[in-house]
């Protein structure tokens, strides 16, 4: 992924066509009821990776794709971290992802041990969590990171750090420490990250919360480095949960892919603030500030921002920190949206699809005890399970429901 914001710092030049670089994606079909637009069921429509036959559009770096004209409106989705990027006032938002937002309804905590706004608190609030937050500079780019335990690990997301030259980084503390960092692990497909220090001074590790438990209207902080601004705060709520974005592409040479159960929030956040915090009231982490939507020729803030779950990060963070390859859960189908399910496109050969016998031409409409709705619901049915899980699944065929048992298997491409 590919990725660009202003650094407080100047950056090195880029040449024109680095600065200005286009990536393809696949998009469903745009319906007025269906879920963020992805498609790989792998929960990929590939689950990891996206649809080939509904869509493919090129979007350009600066000017903005132009939403679609019919059906729900898409939205840009823009990385938040590591930028290319010119000496300057302005830089350039990258990795242009297009993502469609579900209307879905999504389960959320009855209680809630997280304390009413009071505006008058939040600075002592602050002071307690800005220590867990560093800036991050890869020489062409910059974005931010949490401080997860006392080892001096750093979580980031995975396009922070795509722009490093080599396996280090610069970690710029709240106090204004700077020190090298080595890279421990990066997991594209989760665009999640870890970094280690050698030097710990000054760094504070973050207390991370439920992110399950997080309701909507919750309030929330938004700590990072915006285009270079060091030890920013915003404050906002959460305003959906379960969303569902598109990573990846030709920009970084990852395959284009899906991230569900994303947090939704209208806390300001921008280019920069690409792996900082996402906080709740009693100063604990409930998400890694991912991306943000965009729309006409703006690349900046619209107030929907999206935040990978502190439960995911924590997951995969540990995975890394161990040495560990990040499992992903896999289906093996690409799927498009249809009226009352996902519509399998093609079934990769060899796959738990193909073992269960779906074929193309199939309608999902249930996997496990989720209703698929669309191909962006089996998405994140596939993700929501784990290697191995085995799931029934209920489809239409040439208008005959049918059911199979589907094994989730390691996706074959990490």
């Amino acid at each position: 992924m590919t990725h660009s914001r202003l650094t407080g710092q100047p950056q090195p030049e880029r040449s024109e066509p680095e600065q200005h670089r286009h990536m393809s994606e696949e998009q469903p079909t745009y319906d007025p009821k269906a879920v963020p637009a992805d498609a790989p069921s792998d929960g990929t429509a590939t689950t990891e990776s996206v649809p080939t036959q509904t869509q493919t559009q090129t979007l350009p770096m600066p000017p903005q794709a132009t939403p679609p004209t019919s059906g729900r409106a898409g939205r840009t989705v823009v990385l938040l971290g590591a930028a290319v990027l010119l000496a300057g006032t302005s830089g350039l938002t990258g990795a242009l992802l297009t993502s469609q937002l579900m209307d879905t309804p999504t389960a959320t905590s009855s209680a809630s041990a997280v304390p009413d706004l009071d505006r008058s608190s939040l600075a002592a609030l602050v002071a307690k969590v800005q220590p867990t937050v560093v800036s991050i500079k890869t020489g062409s780019g910059e974005g931010s990171g949490v401080v997860i335990d006392g080892k001096g690990d750093v979580l980031t997301n995975n396009h922070v750090v795509a722009t490093a030259n080599g396996d280090t980084v610069t970690v710029t503390s709240s106090h204004g420490d700077s020190t090298r960092a080595t890279i421990v692990g990066t997991d594209p497909r989760s665009d999640l990250a870890v970094v280690r220090v050698a030097d710990r001074t000054g760094l504070t590790a973050a207390v991370f919360g439920d992110s399950d438990a997080t309701r909507v209207g919750d309030s929330v902080l938004a700590l990072g480095s915006p285009l270079g601004l060091e030890g920013s705060v915003t404050a906002g709520i959460v305003s959906a949960k379960d969303r569902t974005i598109q990573v990846g592409g030709e920009q970084n040479g990852s395959p284009v892919s899906s991230i569900s159960g994303m947090i939704q929030t209208d806390a300001a956040v921008n280019p920069g603030n690409s792996g900082g915090a996402l906080v709740d009231l009693n100063g604990k982490v409930i998400g890694i500030n991912s991306a943000i939507a965009t729309s006409g020729n703006s690349n900046g803030n619209i107030g929907v921002g999206f935040a990978i779950p502190s439960n995911t990060a924590e997951r995969v963070a540990g995975e890394l920190i161990a040495g560990k390859q990040v499992a992903h859960p896999y289906l093996g189908v690409s799927v498009g949206d249809a009226d009352g399910g996902a519509l399998v496109q093609s079934v990769a050969g060899g796959s738990p699809a193909d073992r269960a016998g779906l074929r193309a031409g199939d309608l999902i409409t249930k996997l496990g005890d989720r209703t698929i709705g669309d191909a962006d619901a089996l998405v994140a049915a596939v993700q929501g399970g784990e290697v191995g899980d085995r799931l029934a699944v209920t489809y239409t065929r040439n208008g005959v429901s049918k059911h199979a048992t589907v094994t989730l298997a390691e996706s074959p491409t990490q």
